[in-house]
């Protein structure tokens, strides 16, 4: 019980690093919580500062979700604390607190996170949102589509209920931090994917204030 409460809070810690924050710093470029769409994710990095910042922003976010789920395939939990893991991991990212609460919206921390649980899972999320990217070149949209359709991925490869309800709760959260692209969506004013103009700030956080199935 000790093991699986430290991997839980060590998963949080560490989803509440700030990828987006420290690149940016680190590669002297603007605060991305205060620049384009005040979101600290990779794609606000990608417009602030390139593609490589971006690049490195998404592999950092990614392995916030992706390292605590293999720990704990490591230590051998259960179904119940490996869903609790990777829900603490992206709560941190949503919520991190060393950046006073202020996250991104948890696109390549859930994905992985579905990586980490299972690599076929993380691979069909994937595939799914590169699809969609490709035909659509909306990257909202693609994370919309992917994350709507990642519990019933997860129930097909791994039909655990409490898998498929961390899933849910997961596709859920990313829903709501969506929902002023859902909007932009919707009225058709939301960018495409390499448009070099600003979205509109209510799409960032800061705006809201102004081989074989795994056995277990």
């Amino acid at each position: 019980m000790t093991l699986s409460i430290v991997l839980i809070v060590a998963a949080y810690l560490l989803g509440s690093i700030s990828s987006a924050v420290v690149v940016c710093r680190l590669m002297g470029l603007p605060d991305p919580r205060t620049q384009g769409s005040n979101n600290p994710g990779a794609t606000n990095v990608l417009r602030i500062g390139g593609k490589q910042a971006a690049a490195v922003t998404l592999l950092g976010d990614s392995l916030k979700g992706l390292i605590p789920m293999l720990a704990g395939h490591l230590l051998e939990v259960g179904p119940a604390v490996l869903a609790a893991t990777g829900l603490a991991a992206f709560l941190g990212h949503l919520y991190p607190v060393f950046f006073g609460f202020r996250g991104g919206k948890g696109v390549a921390t859930a994905l992985g996170v579905q990586f980490g649980l299972w690599w076929p899972i993380g691979l069909a999320v994937a595939s799914v949102w590169l699809f969609v990217a490709k035909v659509l070149k909306i990257s909202s949209l693609s994370a919309l589509v992917s994350m709507a359709l990642a519990p019933l991925i997860v129930w097909f490869f791994w039909p655990e209920p409490v898998l498929v309800g961390m899933q849910l709760v997961l596709s859920g959260l990313l829903f709501w931090r969506h929902r002023s692209n859902i909007r932009h969506l919707v009225s058709g004013t939301e960018h495409q994917l390499g448009h070099a103009g600003e979205p509109p700030a209510a799409e960032g956080p800061s705006s809201q204030r102004t081989e074989s199935r795994p056995s277990r």
